[in-house]
């Protein structure tokens, strides 16, 4: 409900003060204040689109719903951001999974690993999200460093631990040369 009045508010707070930065301007510098202060309203309403039009094309360029990593998308969200910063983290438009112009919004972004990330967007705004991570099979580790974890360095999976502490260990650098003895 905050961040949804927080939107509200600055619905009005932002153009209110447009105005009355114009106003004021006005007043210090005549016409030439205002041309300078609208000049820079433009200037920041096209690097705003020139960002949102970055953000779309290449988000445009990747299959709906895909991140590379679930677990690093989830690991940078924080509450607050928008959509917008939320796909050009992603890369990617996320897959809705809530009605179209329904709120709150719902979209997942999901991973090769078959891990996913299901946010809800109220107003544009991040409110929650939530990570799913896939059960490992009774048979396989529950990930390649759990696998490296239980097996000693350099030893393969399937190779005894015994024998891997019965080999030598290679040494890369050579020897020091004896110094010669002194008489």
């Amino acid at each position: 409900y905050i961040a949804h009045s927080t939107m509200q508010l600055q619905k009005i707070l932002i153009p209110i003060g447009a105005v009355l930065l114009v106003a004021l301007a006005y007043n210090a510098y005549g016409w030439t204040g205002v041309a300078m202060v609208a000049s820079g309203m433009v200037m920041w309403l096209l690097l705003h689109f020139t960002r949102l039009m970055k953000v779309m094309t290449n988000a445009a360029n990747r299959p709906k719903g895909y991140v590379g990593s679930a677990v690093m998308l989830n690991a940078k969200l924080k509450p607050g951001v928008t959509l917008l910063h939320v796909v050009a983290m992603t890369k990617s438009l996320g897959e809705p999974m809530s009605a179209p112009d329904q709120q709150p919004e719902l979209f997942r972004w999901s991973d090769g690993g078959l891990s996913h990330v299901t946010c809800e967007f109220l107003g544009g705004k991040l409110v929650k999200w939530s990570l799913v991570r896939p059960e490992p099979a009774a048979d396989q580790p529950a990930s390649p460093i759990a696998d490296a974890l239980t097996a000693p360095s350099g030893a393969s999976a399937t190779e005894p631990v015994a024998e891997h502490l019965a080999k030598p260990v290679a040494n890369s650098t050579p020897a020091p040369a004896a110094a010669p003895a002194a008489p």
